[in-house]
């Protein structure tokens, strides 16, 4: 079974989806951590383990797969799974950062309890594409 140039265009959509999110994320992580922290946390940033611009640096890495998955993924599927699996490596992490945050903003809970469902949604979906484009 092959994938219908519908179903092509969606996997190019949400590709690009993906890359502009984590550009944006690691543009703000790197550049304005104090707009993060007043959008998420609602504080000054205070942060002095660089752990906010190590995660921008992750998103950065997501988006530099996922531009190449967007290019090759045609040629091989296997660069859905790949996407996939580092969709689905996200899954726990917001919801930990919830958790363990001192302070969250309703931006914050609003985006960060949405992201894992999207995340896993975003994850099963490719698996399943990247399955179909397998036995053709």
């Amino acid at each position: 079974m092959q994938l219908s140039i519908k179903e092509q265009n969606s996997i190019n959509w949400l590709l690009f989806s993906l890359i502009a999110l984590d550009v944006v994320l690691a543009i703000a992580a790197f550049f304005f951590p104090d707009f993060w922290c007043e959008i998420f946390h609602g504080t000054d940033y205070l942060e002095t383990y660089g752990l906010l611009r190590r995660t921008a640096a992750i998103w950065l890495a997501f988006a530099l797969f996922q531009t190449i998955a967007l290019f090759k993924w045609r040629q091989n599927y296997l660069w859905l799974v790949i996407v996939a699996g580092l969709r689905l490596s996200e899954v726990f992490s917001d919801w930990a950062y919830l958790a363990f945050s001192d302070t969250a903003t309703w931006f914050a809970w609003g985006t960060l309890l949405l992201s894992p469902p999207s995340n896993i949604f975003f994850g099963w979906y490719l698996f399943k594409k990247a399955n179909i484009l397998k036995s053709t």
